[in-house]
């Protein structure tokens, strides 16, 4: 439960503190005074509506598994939000997220809007449906199970076999596609560093005519060869020197020379051809070795564009024992369910006759296989649809069936929100309502916005909510001013006598 309420700076409200208990709490106030706006302050604070306020504060009486968002979760754990130019949100001083704020917080708060209409889901009816079927069948929690494992093994094969479906469609291109990517490579057949080779050729070619020119001109100093050594000999000089640079020389001289014999063998056309050639790969894929990978891709896509048709037969066979054994599963789950309807729709309308309303019907109808299974809910109030009901009947419906949920699916309880459920109805229809949510406070710590005195006149702590002026404030009333506020809510501004004796008879108290 939320222990301790703390705002500043929020529309009207300048600072204010709330110290909470357990059970029903209730907000009443003349209209205007601030009662919605101190309600979307604390919504803020769980990332339901935009941050206004430059401080909200709440501490929260109730370990809650926070590990998947990375927070450490205390026995009393502390919301905060703050905002200067931007809001930021804390648990336990550890910053987070406004989505995971409220995320967390949907673990902890059920808070039902004027608006909202999220109760009457498919899903969440089934949900309440299976946890009724469960009480009395041990072996549906068992289907229900092993339905949800068959359903993500079958979804991916339907989700695999569709691939497949697609690929078939427009394989005859991919298979053109690809036998023309191999072959255009293939015919070149690039080798790893041939196009370095090439272009060594291609530069060498280019100074042929000069290397020959130089070579033939350099050649004639080995005419003049035995003249220097003849000189060294004179001068008593080791001539040994010379003859070894001079053989080096002349095995530098011919080795070029084979080259060049080399190059004239060289057809420079198809020299030019083949570098434009690879060029082209390397433009289109990259380098050589990426030209060479890309081939080997292409022939393994080829050789699975062949197989296609078996891989298809095979997942098809698959997939259709999957789904004999999905719809064997969801069957029997649909049988179950079916058979306890019944005990839902009285379990909801016990509920419904005690808030005076006529009984709702449950239909379950079928559709097409999803994740819930092959079950949709289909409900009538009397001979009208629930979405063409009345907000006060469709306020007291939600009531019924949040007040079923608790009994089967809310064990631990947590924290219930209420924006005037018990608006556009009687003083007896008030009183309904009031009388349900005391059995809801026993699980819920429930924070209601009431117009009415029945249900404030049950809370088990009432604060009244004043404006003065342009000031707005929040205090908690006792038993003496609670009679004067219950009093104002039946006759208004100008208290008189038979509504305090009303507001007195609500408090079960005497005169004196």
């Amino acid at each position: 439960m939320i222990e301790r309420f703390y705002l500043k700076d929020h529309f009207s409200f300048g600072e204010c503190e709330l110290k909470l208990k357990e059970g029903l709490i209730a907000f009443t106030g003349p209209s205007g005074a601030g009662k919605s706006v101190l309600m979307q302050a604390l919504l803020s604070l769980f990332g339901y509506v935009d941050a206004v306020a430059s401080l909200v504060e709440a501490t929260v009486s109730k370990p809650i598994n926070m590990d998947e968002f990375g927070v450490e979760s205390e026995d009393i754990n502390v919301f905060r939000l703050v905002k200067s130019k931007t809001a930021r949100y804390f648990i336990n001083s550890q910053n987070i997220t406004r989505k995971n704020i409220n995320l967390i917080s949907k673990k902890l708060i059920n808070y039902l809007s004027v608006k909202d209409d999220d109760e009457f889901e498919n899903r969440r009816l089934l949900e309440l449906l299976d946890a009724i079927s469960s009480q009395k069948y041990s072996l549906h929690v068992e289907n229900l199970k092993e339905f949800d494992e068959l359903y993500k093994e079958f979804k991916s094969l339907d989700e695999q076999l569709k691939d497949i479906v697609q690929k078939e469609q427009k394989i005859e291109e991919l298979k053109e596609f690809a036998k023309f990517e191999i072959a255009k490579i293939s015919e070149i057949d690039p080798k790893i560093g041939e196009d370095e080779e090439l272009q060594l050729q291609k530069k060498s070619l280019s100074k042929k005519e000069k290397i020959d020119t130089a070579l033939q001109k350099a050649m004639e100093i080995f005419q003049h060869e035995s003249s220097v050594i003849e000189a060294l000999n004179l001068m008593d000089e080791d001539n040994s020197f010379f003859d070894d640079c001079m053989n080096e020389l002349r095995g530098k001289f011919e080795l070029q020379q084979d080259r060049l014999d080399e190059l004239e063998e060289v057809d420079i056309e198809a020299l030019l051809e083949r570098i434009e050639k690879i060029a082209s790969l390397k433009k289109r894929y990259g380098s050589i070795a990426q030209t060479i990978e890309y081939k080997k891709q292409k022939m393994k896509d080829l050789q699975e564009y062949e197989n296609i048709s078996f891989e298809k037969s095979e997942l098809e066979k698959k997939y259709l024992e999957f789904k004999e054994k999905i719809d064997k599963i969801s069957t029997k789950i649909s049988q179950t369910r079916k058979k306890n309807l019944k005990r839902m729709n009285e379990e909801i309308n016990r509920y419904l006759k005690e808030l005076y309303m006529q009984d709702i019907e449950f239909r379950l109808n079928t559709k097409e296989l999803d994740e819930l299974g092959i079950d949709e809910f289909e409900l009538n109030l009397g001979s009208v649809n629930v979405k063409k009901i009345s907000s006060g009947e469709y306020n007291r419906l939600r009531l019924a069936f949040l007040a079923t949920r608790s009994e089967y699916l809310q064990g631990d309880g947590g924290i219930l929100i209420l924006d005037e459920i018990d608006s556009n109805l009687s003083g007896k229809e008030s009183m309904s309502v009031a009388n349900v949510l005391l059995k809801l406070s026993t699980k819920y710590q429930i924070l209601a916005i009431s117009h009415q005195p029945q249900l404030s006149s049950r809370a088990n702590m009432h604060f009244l909510v004043e404006k003065d002026g342009d000031k707005s404030s929040v205090r908690l009333l006792n038993q003496k001013q609670r009679v004067e506020e219950l009093a104002r809510m039946v006759s208004g501004e100008e208290i008189h006598e038979k509504a305090i004796e009303f507001a007195k008879s609500l408090l079960y108290i005497g005169d004196n």
